[in-house]
């Protein structure tokens, strides 16, 4: 390439010029042009080179100004990338190179090392941001665990914990992987520490729960129940699993045990007592295993553990609940039976009442109750069939008897048929030893002519009869006994499992004794017989029966 202005360029220039000027000449001589038109052209020729020559300076200026303003950009790119980086040790080439280098050749050695340096700090950019992350996960867990954020990155590296962190965090490959090692340490403590606490609120609950806590004794823990019901990953809470926290949740399971071993007794006695009114509740023999006294014995020996003994008093809580709800049926039926006997006994007193058809205050409302009364009554003997069928049932149904108050059922109802077919004789030899008093009052009358003197004889004796058990006293008279089982009163007391539940549960062996003697009802003697002055003497005559 030949240089601007050297002797061949200028001498290539004016043989080219010289050729093209003559032959311009000629071809003006040829047309004829004046020597004044010919300077005058060659004037206008000299004008239009300068101007292309000026052109072209100009358009070389101003690339040579953008040449300048690239190197230079370039330079303060390359300054700006080096003090980023931090590498202080990279010189400029621009710099180094002698000054006689063109811009062209200075923009060509800066822009590589400009490219290489904006890589460097991209990669920097993505390493900064994951230190950051790894700095911020560090953070999070050392909250939720209470630990100082500060000395646990200052120990990875000190750099880690300032007020600039961009331009002072240290980003190295050590510190990086000293970040994600204390991020796995710090995962795994937490791990630790929910399965810890979970264990200590379960425990809470089941003493809570045990020892009927309120309900404000559990808000001061409920920061830490929630936990149960979270994953790891959703417990962001500050401090939740700090060891102040899990300290204090421990010292209240330590506290709640204490008092528990203090009370334990008492729970025990407390479950047991409501075993029991649920067992009388729904006449079902509650287990004599764990009886007070039993238990009582069991814990102060230490041959049991209390909490076992209370899970077993709650088991046969859940059981005699269970069962109450399978016999629910059958007991409805024998409320029902119940009620009516106590109708029924109802009607009897009433019934013995000299006075009942008084004109005195109520009468009439007990009129009303006696017709009903005698209703019920009949309904009696059906609805203990009835109820017999269906204990019957649901014995084939749980192959197992059904047992009231200890004693089977159907026993009972047995029982009270035979007591109830006694009762009627009963009340049928009652009217038959009327129907004889009547008869020899009439045969006295007609004897003698004049009434019996109104004296009262202790020849005639209270027809009471014996007990149930045959006992008579020594004179072959019998005991006097209640009104409703005398003959004046013309029935005897019906016993049922209710009317007897309050006679410590000796009804069933009375109703077994009852079915077994031999009924003693009225003894008179010979000599009241043929006495008109004995007959006389004896008791009113029974009312008549409603």
């Amino acid at each position: 390439m030949l240089a601007i202005g050297s002797p061949t360029t200028s001498l290539r220039t004016s043989t080219t010029c010289t050729a093209l000027l003559r032959e311009l000449e000629q071809i003006w001589n040829d047309i004829g042009e004046s020597e004044v038109d010919k300077d005058r052209m060659l004037i206008e020729l000299e004008r239009e080179c300068l101007e292309v020559y000026r052109r072209k300076v100009d358009e070389a200026a101003n690339t040579k100004a953008r040449y300048h303003q690239t190197v230079a950009a370039k330079e303060a790119e390359l300054a700006t990338l080096m003090a980023a980086l931090g590498e202080h040790d990279i010189h400029s080439p621009i710099k180094t190179e002698k000054r006689s280098a063109s811009l062209k050749e200075k923009l060509a050695s800066v822009t590589p090392l400009v490219e290489e340096l904006k890589k460097k700090k991209r990669r920097k950019s993505d390493r900064l941001q994951k230190v950051l992350q790894c700095v911020n996960e560090v953070h999070s867990l050392c909250g939720v665990l209470g630990l100082d954020f500060g000395q646990t990155v200052g120990d990875v590296h000190p750099s880690l914990h300032g007020t600039q962190v961009e331009q002072s965090t240290n980003i190295s490959n050590s510190t990086l992987e000293g970040l994600e090692q204390t991020i796995v340490k710090l995962k795994i403590e937490r791990k630790a520490r929910i399965e810890k606490l979970k264990d200590i609120v379960a425990k809470l609950f089941e003493l809570w729960n045990l020892m009927d806590s309120s309900k404000e004794d559990r808000n001061c823990f409920l920061r830490i129940t929630s936990i149960v019901r979270t994953s790891e990953s959703e417990i962001t809470e500050r401090g939740v699993l700090s060891t102040e926290i899990i300290e204090k949740a421990s010292a209240e399971v330590e506290r709640l045990a204490k008092l528990k071993a203090s009370r334990m007794k008492e729970l025990v006695f407390k479950k047991r007592s409501e075993l029991e009114q649920i067992c009388r509740l729904t006449h079902i023999e509650p287990d004599t295993s764990t009886a007070a006294e039993k238990a009582s014995a069991l814990i102060d020996s230490g041959l049991v553990d209390p909490s076992e003994l209370l899970a077993n008093i709650e088991a046969q809580i859940v059981k005699a609940k269970d069962e109450a709800l399978s016999r629910k049926e059958v007991t409805d039926r024998i409320d029902k039976w119940l009620s009516a006997c106590e109708e029924e006994n109802w009607l009897d007193e009433y019934n013995q009442d000299d006075n009942r058809y008084s004109a005195g205050r109520g009468a009439h409302i007990n009129l009303k109750r006696a017709e009903r009364a005698r209703i019920t009554v009949t309904k009696i003997p059906a609805m203990v069939d009835n109820l017999i069928n269906k204990t019957l049932a649901w014995e084939d149904e749980k192959k197992t008897y059904f047992l009231y108050d200890g004693v089977r059922l159907v026993s009972i109802l047995d029982d009270y048929k035979l007591t109830r077919l006694h009762k009627e004789e009963e009340k049928r030899r009652h009217r038959d030893q009327k129907k004889l008093q009547d008869l020899l009052l009439n045969q006295k009358e007609a004897m003698y002519g004049s009434k019996p003197s109104p004296r009262k004889s202790n020849s005639f004796r209270k027809p009471n009869g014996c007990r149930a058990n045959g006992n008579c006293n020594g004179n072959g008279s019998m005991p006097p006994t209640p009104r409703r089982n005398s003959v004046g009163g013309g029935t005897s007391e019906l016993l049922t499992p209710r009317s007897y539940s309050g006679r410590h549960n000796g009804y069933f062996k009375e109703m077994r004794r009852l079915s077994t003697a031999p009924l003693n009802y009225v003894a008179i003697s010979k000599e009241d017989t043929m006495s008109y002055s004995s007959i006389c003497g004896s008791e009113p005559e029974s009312p008549p029966q409603g």
